[in-house]
């Protein structure tokens, strides 16, 4: 422990999250003054919650980047139990109240939490302990591959329940991406692919909106003023922002013409604003984050910090991807915010406590490559 303290800080890395949250907190205050002031009669609103929300995500990646890496292996069942809890009190009357038929959200004293959050980070943690216990058994069915896999099915299909498929999706696709590093034998991909895939045909055609949402990006003109408006609408703003953007605080389409500017279309308003340019500089802020958690991982000679900064890594660069791709068109709208942009508060602490973490991983990582080295 006393080695790692020595260790000085990724200062790229502790460089890029720092370019993320103040870009991020000042594009926010743009893309939501006015709606802002619409719903709340205050301007500030959504600028002064995100305030208080980095504020609480710091702190908690000041604990999480000092914090023995012995200690998270020993949480584990702990943080898992604690978002199981919170993921059921989401479907008790009162708790758990639905907003847009969904019930994503707990409600306390006036306070809003996603736990679906929480629950990304613990299955990384989870895996990533499970993993490096597991390393030489790797290959066993009953005691490396099906417990796990039963543990990420019981989650999935909770948040499912929820009416957030994309969320499940978004989990599902980052544990399977977790089982490969793990170096699990193909043939058990092929099997699970047989028995996920159509259960997931099946289920993205159950719901009229999802239908409506394929609908819409591969045809936004067929619904125009429905499912197709917010289609239309990013791409509009992003045509309008050109090469140059028409200036920070001066995109037009946030004002009433691009829905949940603030939230999950907010790149939509980076476009406008900050042109081409602005927006090509956010996703080599993204994919400079990649590198270096990626970096972390490889790295690293110890299997825990392999996988666990692998997963927080795809956690957080992956749902930039997601969302990036909605916004332009490459893929249907999924529901998914953009990573220290857009606003939210379960989503920015969950995001900076796991940045805080990444930064733990990387200073262990310099530390046992100089111990090996001595």
């Amino acid at each position: 422990m006393e080695r790692i303290e020595k260790e000085p800080t990724d200062f790229l890395l502790f460089l890029i999250l720092i370019l993320l949250v103040g870009l991020g907190v000042s594009v926010l205050f743009s893309a939501s003054y006015y709606y802002a002031e619409k719903l709340t009669q205050d301007s500030y609103y959504f600028f002064r919650r995100q305030i208080v929300f980095i504020i609480l995500g710091s702190i908690a990646a000041i604990i999480a980047a000092n914090t023995p890496l012995e200690l998270w292996k020993q949480a584990t069942p702990y943080f898992l139990l604690l978002s199981l809890l919170l993921t059921l009190l989401t479907f008790i009357p009162g708790v758990g109240l639905p907003v847009l038929g969904a019930r994503r959200w707990l409600f306390v004293f006036g306070i809003s939490f996603q736990p679906s959050e929480l629950v990304k980070f613990c299955l990384v943690l989870y895996l990533a302990t499970l993993f490096s216990k597991k390393e030489e058994r790797i290959n066993d069915p009953l005691n490396s591959i099906l417990p796990p896999l039963i543990v990420v099915s019981f989650f999935v299909t909770l948040i499912y329940l929820q009416n957030d498929f994309s969320t499940a999706f978004f989990i599902l696709f980052i544990a399977i991406t977790m089982f490969f590093i793990a170096r699990i034998k193909l043939r058990y991909f092929f099997f699970l692919g047989f028995i996920v895939l159509p259960l997931g045909v099946v289920l993205l055609f159950s719901k009229a909106h999802r239908v409506k949402r394929i609908i819409a990006f591969l045809n936004p003109a067929l619904d125009p003023s429905g499912s197709g408006f917010q289609v239309i609408a990013a791409r509009s703003a992003l045509i309008n922002g050109g090469f140059w953007g028409r200036g920070l605080g001066s995109g037009i389409k946030k004002l009433g013409g691009l829905p949940e500017a603030h939230s999950d279309f907010i790149y939509a308003v980076i476009g406008e604003e900050m042109g081409f340019l602005g927006a090509l500089f956010v996703l080599f802020l993204f994919i400079l984050f990649a590198w270096r958690g990626y970096s972390i991982s490889l790295k690293a000679g110890d299997n825990f910090i392999y996988y666990l900064s692998f997963g927080i890594t795809s956690l957080i660069f992956v749902q930039s991807l997601m969302n990036i791709a909605v916004v332009t068109g490459l893929i249907p709208a999924t529901g998914i915010p953009l990573p220290f942009f857009s606003s939210g508060g379960s989503a920015i602490v969950l995001n900076l406590f796991m940045s805080g973490l990444l930064l733990n991983l990387s200073r262990s990582t310099q530390a046992a490559r100089r111990n090996r080295l001595v």
